[in-house]
């Protein structure tokens, strides 16, 4: 890259993996985008004091919303071995699993809602929670009319789960308490956490 514009875009188009055309507005460069989004966000998280293990999942995260991105921005039909797109594949599914095991094994179990907050990198990671929870509804629009790998829902999927409990894990670390919505106190009727 030489420089940062090119002009290209001024169109209100924009390009997939190989050079194909599409607006800006494409339920793909929707879909890509939010996970474009996600990773700032937990970047920013990553900006704040953070336990080491919580920002080397992070990390790994970010690499791995490179590989989604790089998927969904390969057309519809593309080979992924054609531009060395690596796919997404179960271990990356079950290492995140597994982190949401870990983590909940110190939490105390959740019996209400939690309002979303606390110390900054854990509104961050709740923030991330939301972030992630709307690229997978982009990727279920756009799957709903082009192929998309389903390993990449599922990601999404577990990903929104783990930014969840890693946002709990991290105010737990700070000893910030967990707020609750009042709506819900002393109401039978009121919807569980789970």
């Amino acid at each position: 890259m030489t420089r940062i514009y090119t002009k290209t875009g001024d169109d209100g188009t924009t390009g997939l993996i190989g050079g194909k055309r599409v607006f800006k507005d494409d339920l793909r460069i929707e879909a890509y985008g939010a996970i474009d989004e996600l990773n700032a966000v937990l970047g920013v998280a990553c900006a704040h004091p953070l336990p080491e293990c919580v920002r080397g999942t992070i990390h790994r995260i970010q690499d791995d919303l490179f590989s989604v991105g790089a998927n969904l921005a390969l057309p519809a039909g593309t080979q992924h071995g054609s531009f060395n797109v690596p796919p997404i594949v179960e271990n990356q599914i079950t290492h995140l699993e597994r982190d949401i095991d870990g983590c909940q094994e110190t939490l105390e179990p959740l019996r209400r809602f939690i309002l979303p907050g606390g110390n900054a990198p854990g509104a961050l990671l709740h923030l991330a929670r939301t972030v992630a929870r709307r690229a997978e509804r982009r990727c279920v629009a756009l799957a709903r009319t082009e192929e998309v790998d389903p390993s990449i829902i599922r990601y999404l999927n577990r990903l929104s789960d783990l930014c969840f409990v890693l946002a709990r894990f991290v105010n737990q670390q700070e000893s910030q308490p967990e707020d609750h919505p009042t709506f819900g106190k002393g109401d039978p009727g009121a919807p569980s956490p789970s």
